[in-house]
């Protein structure tokens, strides 16, 4: 999060920002970013919350399951989630930035 906010105050791009993990999130905005990138892209599967979790939670995911989960649990929600002239980002790179913002 510090570094996709540095990058874009750094060159002076607005934003809104939105922090599901205190506010939460709603299905329909999860179930479209899941539409954009895909449950697997979305779901931080490397985060300290999902390993805590129990093997038999774990086993066997699918997109219901896993919208579930984030929606329980926004913190398995991959941060940063950038919106972008009708494109979804999920976590910082500096390149995908820069090439999302090119064009605008």
């Amino acid at each position: 999060m510090k570094k996709a906010r540095a990058w874009l105050d750094e060159r002076g791009v607005a934003y809104a920002f939105h922090d599901y993990k205190v506010v939460g999130i709603d299905r329909p905005r999860i179930e479209s970013w899941i539409r954009g990138v895909g449950w697997e892209a979305l779901l931080n599967c490397a985060g300290t919350t999902f390993r805590k979790l129990p093997e038999a939670d774990k086993a066997g995911l699918d997109e219901s399951r896993a919208v579930v989960l984030m929606l329980d649990q926004p913190s398995m929600i991959k941060r940063p989630v950038l919106e972008v002239a009708g494109r979804l980002l999920v976590g910082f790179s500096a390149e995908k930035y820069e090439e999302a913002f090119a064009h605008l």
